[in-house]
């Protein structure tokens, strides 16, 4: 097995052999990146092939100050988002302040679940709540980075965050679908 600094040489190199073994090793977490933000998995599958043609066309841009796949999953995400603001899921986004009467005040942390389920259950998610809950929770974004990466304010950006934290909670006390229309 190649090492990364081998394996990134070659990928520079134009290695069709090197750049195999890369997609091969990265492409399963990768995709599952992916489709954190991107409902259809069809459409996960193209962004991940965006994702890899970005990867191979930038690896000079590489410089080992990080670990290879943190710079792999940036570029699927910062790819996964692009896609998401083509379709413009944001621009029907709420603010903060708007919607504070209705946000749960349970603070209550998600329990422990099984992967699988807790990714179907964000996947069940607006798109907007989705993204905002995946760059936040998951990927550990702050609200002011997420504003900036999507377009949308700070406290959209909250919004969004407790809009999705609430259903989920919904979700997970009711064992019910998830209803999106209690909001404005």
């Amino acid at each position: 097995m190649l090492d990364e600094r081998t394996l990134v040489d070659g990928c520079r190199n134009q290695d069709r052999a090197a750049q195999r073994l890369l997609y091969e090793r990265f492409a399963g977490k990768l995709f599952a990146v992916c489709k954190r933000y991107i409902k259809d998995p069809d459409e996960a599958a193209d962004v991940l092939q965006d994702s890899f043609v970005k990867v191979f066309r930038h690896m000079d841009q590489f410089r080992f100050e990080c670990p290879l796949e943190a710079w792999l999953k940036r570029i699927a995400i910062n790819t996964a988002l692009k896609h998401l603001r083509k379709n413009k899921p944001f621009d029907h986004m709420t603010d903060v302040e708007e919607v504070a009467n209705f946000l749960p005040q349970n603070a209550d942390v998600l329990p422990t679940l099984n992967y699988q389920y807790l990714l179907q259950l964000v996947q069940e998610l607006p798109t907007g709540c989705q993204t905002v809950f995946n760059l936040y929770a998951v990927e550990g974004y702050t609200h002011p980075e997420i504003a900036a990466l999507l377009g949308i304010s700070e406290g959209t950006s909250k919004s969004q965050f407790f809009r999705a934290r609430g259903l989920l909670q919904q979700k997970l006390l009711a064992d019910q679908p998830i209803r999106t229309d209690y909001l404005p």
